[in-house]
Formats: C-alpha cells, structure tokens, sequence
C-alpha cells in the first residue's frame, strides 16, 4: 500500500504530504483544488507517466523545479520512489529500499541503453505497469457505474479489452502478414515458394533430358581431342630440339645492346659522380670558417641576453624609485613649516628630514631620470648586439648543417673529393665513344664490359648454321595445331559445364521441391491458425473468456459478501455476441434493473476489484476512485457513501485493500464511518491540504 506522498512545486502543491493508512482516505474539494493532482503525482513518481501535455507542465507556475515522491510497502518492505523535473526538462529519478534507517538505492533514471531503468524495477516490485494500473486501480470521473450501464455487447468488449481478446483482430492480420513474409522469405532464400512446385517439376524433366542427350556428343569429342593432342607432342619435341638455339640467337642480340647501353650508363654515371662531387665542393666552400665561430657567438649571445635581462631589471628598479620619491613628494607638499612649526602636530621643528624636502626630492627625481634614460640606451645597445650575434650564429649552424647533409667531416676530406673530381674527369676523356661499331674496343672499359663481351663471342659460335626460317615455320605449325586443340577443348568445356549445369539445376530443383513440400504444409498450418485460432469467437476466445469470466465472478462474489449487500453473488455469462450480468441472492436471482442505488455501486464496484484482481493488482492493493460522484443523484450519492464506509471492512481481510476517493461532494461524508479525510482548498500560493477529523 502506499504509505505518503510528497509533493513539492508539483502542479499547484506548493509543500504537500499525505500520510495513509489501510481502508479508505477521502479527498474532498471543489473544482481545481489540486486532488486529481495527487493521481498525476503517484504515476509520475512511480513510472513517469502522467496527464498532462508534458513533463514541464508539471512544475508549478513561477518555480524553477518539482518533484513527487511516494513511499509505499509491498510484501512488509519499504521503498521510496522519487522522480524530479526542471524547467529546461532535465529529468532525475531513484528508487529505493528503506531498511531501518538507511535507503539501499535500487535505481536511478532511465537509462535503458545501459541496462539501468528505474521504471521497470518498479514494475517489478509491484508486480503491474503502468497501462495495467490504470485499468486495474485508477477509476476515472464517471466510470464507477459504467461498467454495470454499459450494453451487454459493450460490456463484452471491454472485457476481450481487460484479457486481451481485442488483440485477435489485430493478431490475424499479423498472421496475414507472416504468411506473406514467410513466402517472401522463402523466395529470396530459393527464389520460389509453394506456389511453384508444379512450374519446378516441369524445368526439372526438361533439365533432364537436356543432359541425356549431350553426354554421346561429349564422347565423341574427347576421342578426337586424344589423337590431335599426340600430334601436337610430336611436334613439340622438335621444336624444343630448336628452340634454346632461337633464345641463344635473341640472347645474343641482348647481350650486344646490354653492352653498349652499359657503355652508356658507365660514362652516365662517372659524369653524374663528377657533377654531385663539384656541388658538394661549392656548397662547402667556407663552410669550415663559418661553423668554427659558433661556440663563440653562443658564448656571446649568453652574455648579452644576461645584461639585457640585468639592465631591464635595474630599469624597473629605478621606476619603482621614482613612484615611491613621487608619493613622497606629495606629502613632503602637505608638510611644510609654518614659523618652524609641524603642521601636524603644532610642534617647534629646527629642521625637516631630506626626505620630507621638496627640493630635495626634486633633485632624486631628476637624478633617477637620468639614469633610467642611461639604462635605456644601454639595453638598446645590448638588444642590437643580440640581433647581431643572433644572425652570426644562424650562418654558424647553417654552415654546420651542411656539412652535415654532406656528410664532410673534415677539410681533408673535401680536398680528397676534390682529387677524386680531378681523376675522374682525366678518366672519361680515355672512355671511347659508344657508336655500336666497335664492340671490341667498348669491351675495353671494365672488366664487366669484358665478360659481357666474352658471352657475345660463345653466343655467336652457338648458333652458327641456324635456319630461322624452317624453325618458324615449324612453329606456326604447332601453333595451328594448338588452336585446334583450344576450340576442341572449347567445346568439349561448354558440353560439360551444360551437364555440370544442368546436374546442379536438377539437385537445385530437387532440393527446391523438397523444401517447397514442407512449406507448403507450414503454410497450410499457418491458414488454419489464422482461420480458426485467431478468431474473437473461436474456441481459443471462448475458452479463455470464458475463464476470465468465472476468475472475475467468483472475486466479485468475494467483495459482495463482504460489502452486506443482500445479493450473494454475482456471475457473468457469455450468450452469443453478448456478455450478461446475473445477480443471486440466497433464493432467487435478481434483475439489475430492480437493484438500490446503493447495491448497484456495490455490484459495480466489486466488478472493479474483480477485474483488478484478474489484471493483478496484486502487490500494491490499491484503488482509486477520481469523482465517482459524478452524474449520481443524491440518491445514488448516500448509496455510494454507505459502500465506500464498508471498504473499511475489506481492509481488514488476509489481503488488505487501500481505498482513495476523490470527489467534491464534501458534505456527503459528514456522517459517514470514513475517517481518514483530507480536505483541498486553492489559494494564490496553490493547494493547501488538512487532515479533517
């Protein structure tokens, strides 16, 4: 049950807390008072559901923030569930367990996406969500006695609406839809359905014959590729006899342009060798010179980055000086004797410190002046020899750095590149000139020009007495050959892949078949489902009104016995399209036309714990009645007092029942049993609540 309720800038609760106890609590107030409040601050807190457009209408007008909070026991644990809103629409909730005086957070927020919802830990400790507690223990204004008004046939279908019978309609064209979608599947997955299985038989007997009768052409054609390829081998063997003389011949024509383009290259590279060389030795140049006065200029640089910082410091030094002389000044102003007298304190002064003397002062000041505009040229001198130093040192570490790239170490070593320059340039004037007559005399070169030219020499007495001709000839011949061979095989490959494909057709077709077989009995299967399972009328339907209908007459009967009405029980039977309400008292069955006012809000109140008790409303027991008053005569009004002063009496039961009645017929409950009653006023500062006796 729920135990209190706190609302804080809530709708038009300012500060509110309610306390509860079993039995009946009653608001009463006219109008706009803030009771239906509390129903919007118990869904809130609990599951963050509310009435209202959204969550920023909660907050009360002129406050930044609200919250609700409901304490409430559930299978003799306490918990507190909290739920609180901005006005930007910031969001913040727990839930927890109070154990003696400490609260065990259970959760916090609604963050789903990491597993974490506060919500559904609610649901689960009080056993309903929230769409269950609306229908199971919220009654709004003028639904009280519907549900007993209501036509047979509507009353049906509220109850296929509480077991969810309603849904059937809605399930059989699911069923419509996943009879399409499975055949859908099934095609994309075999590209047929069941509805194929007469057009895959047809494909598969053609198929069949197709590869009958390509296999004796297929036969024929490999006997005539097997005599062709023995003399395509014949052939090959002579014209492998020949062939390393034709290389040899190729090899030799290599070999003559490998040597004059070795030539070539020889020359190429001793030139770009001189050239590289001659760049070094120009870039390096005083580059020895240059590099050597870096320590120096760094020493330097060091030196007159310190009497730069030195005489800025004294610079700042003297300004300090100067201000502190200034505000001395000011005072000596202020000080000055009057017939040897201390304007201060009236007393003989023979003589005044220097430092309380204006002129004196003055010639500090001028002093000062003259240092500080010393000082600035002094470190206007220092600033220009840093620059100065500054750039010498970067020609150092320019010099230094290609050196570097170079890869010089030393002056001895760029003298030694430049004898290399010096032999080198005496050498390519001795290299003869590579015009490709004189093969002999590029041989002369190197010794890799030698060997390349040696290989010219035993290149040429291989091959003497070559026909190149004949050897062509022979090999246009195995060529021809070879073609014959290739569009043999051509055909022989397209006989093939025509069986191979024509098998994989017949095992797809077969296997297609043999699927399609058993989807077309899942599908008639599923037909009959949709046909006679998915029907509002059908035996599934029946049968389970028919339970819910017993469940809720015989937990109806419960509550009657315990209201005192002289109706015994009631039973709720199914006829036809129809749902009727049967009324017994302990002799004779009685028409709901002919019942008291009074006894018909017990009949339709006890029909609402029933219904309660199907949905199961189980661990919270609570109900909540919002304006059952309304359209009730006074009649009805004192027979609705004297129900609701019985619930008391439920109370009591193994399984107690917590009763809010919401309702601004205030005097109606003057002489009532109930006596948990809270009364709501509005005010400027929103909703006030007492507790009347």
């Amino acid at each position: 049950m729920i135990t209190s309720i706190e609302l804080g800038d809530f709708l038009s609760h300012t500060n509110t807390n309610l306390n509860f106890d079993n039995g009946v609590t009653v608001f009463v107030g006219h109008n706009g008072a803030g009771k239906s409040s509390i129903i919007d601050g118990i869904t809130f807190a609990l599951f963050g559901q509310h009435t209202r457009k959204s969550n920023k209408g909660l907050i009360k007008r002129g406050s930044t923030q609200g919250f609700a909070k409901v304490n409430f026991t559930v299978n003799g644990k306490f918990y507190e569930a909290v739920r609180k809103i901005d006005s930007k629409g910031t969001l913040s909730a727990t839930f927890s367990e109070i154990i003696g005086d400490e609260r065990v957070e259970i959760a916090a927020g609604e963050r789903k996406q990491f597993g974490e919802s506060m919500t559904q830990e609610v649901e689960k400790a009080i056993g309903l969500d929230f769409e269950k507690l609306k229908v199971a223990s919220i009654v709004q204004q003028g639904e009280l006695n519907a549900i007993i008004n209501a036509k047979p046939k509507e009353f049906k279908e509220l109850l296929n609406a509480i077991i969810g019978i309603d849904k059937l309609d809605v399930a059989s064209e699911s069923m419509k839809i996943v009879n399409k979608e499975f055949r859908q599947n099934i095609r994309e997955k075999i590209g047929y359905d069941d509805t194929h299985i007469e057009i895959l038989s047809r494909d598969l007997e053609i198929n069949q014959k197709e590869i009958e009768e390509a296999t004796p052409h297929k036969n024929q054609l490999e006997t005539k590729q097997e005599k062709l390829q023995r003399e395509v081998e014949e052939l090959r063997e002579k014209v492998e006899i020949e062939t390393p003389k034709i290389d040899k011949i190729n090899q030799l024509e290599l070999r003559k342009k490998e040597l004059i383009e070795y030539a070539k290259e020889a020359i190429h590279e001793i030139q770009r060798e001189i050239s590289e060389n001659e760049r070094k030795i120009h870039d390096c140049e005083g580059c020895f010179e240059t590099a050597s006065q870096k320590q120096d200029l760094e020493s330097k640089i060091q030196k007159v980055e310190q009497a730069v910082e030195d005489t800025s410091n004294k610079i700042q030094e003297i300004k300090s000086q100067i201000a502190s002389l200034q505000e001395k000044q000011l005072l000596a102003s202020k000080l000055k004797l009057k017939d040897n007298k201390c304007p201060v304190c009236d007393s003989n002064v023979e003589k005044l410190n220097p430092l309380f003397q204006e002129e004196h002062l003055k010639e500090e000041l001028a002093s000062l002046q003259e240092q500080i505009v010393s000082k600035q040229n002094e470190y206007q001198m220092y600033n220009q020899k840093r620059k100065e130093f500054t750039e010498k040192l970067q020609s150092a570490r320019d010099a230094e750095a290609t050196l570097r790239a170079h890869s010089i170490s030393s002056k001895q070593q760029l003298e030694k590149i430049q004898e290399d320059v010096k032999t080198k340039k005496q050498n390519i004037e001795k290299i003869p000139r590579t015009n490709g007559t004189n093969l002999l005399e590029i041989s002369q070169i190197d010794s890799h020009a030698k060997t390349i030219f040696d290989n010219i020499l035993k290149l040429e007495l291989e091959t003497k007495g070559f026909d190149e001709k004949e050897f062509l000839n022979l090999k246009k011949l195995v060529n021809e050959k070879q073609i014959e061979l290739s569009q043999m095989d051509q055909q022989i490959g397209a006989i093939l892949e025509k069986i191979s494909k024509g098998n994989e057709q017949v095992k797809v077709i077969e296997n297609a078949i043999s699927e399609l077989i058993v989807v077309k009995e899942f599908v008639t299967n599923l037909d009959e489902i949709q046909n006679n399972i998915f029907s509002r009328d059908g035996p599934v339907a029946t049968s389970l009104r028919s339970w819910a209908l017993n469940a809720i007459s015989a937990k109806a009967s419960e509550y009657l016995t315990l209201l005192n009405t002289k109706i015994q029980r009631i039973q709720l039977a199914e006829k036809a399209r129809d749902i009727s309400i049967i009324c017994n008292s302990k002799t004779e069955e009685l028409d709901l036309e002919s019942l008291s006012g009074g006894e018909k809000v017990s009949v339709a109140l006890a029909l609402r714990l029933g219904m309660a008790s199907l949905l199961g409303a189980s661990n919270l027991n609570l109900m909540i009645l919002d304006e059952p008053t309304t359209h009730l005569d006074v009649e009805r009004k004192k027979s609705l007092v004297g129900v609701l002063s019985q619930l008391s009496n439920i109370s009591n039961t193994d399984t107690p029942m917590q009763f809010i009645i919401i309702t601004h017929d205030a005097e109606i409950f003057e002489d009532s049993t109930v006596e948990q009653i809270y009364k709501f006023e509005s005010s400027e500062q929103g909703s006030t609540v007492a507790l009347l006796n």
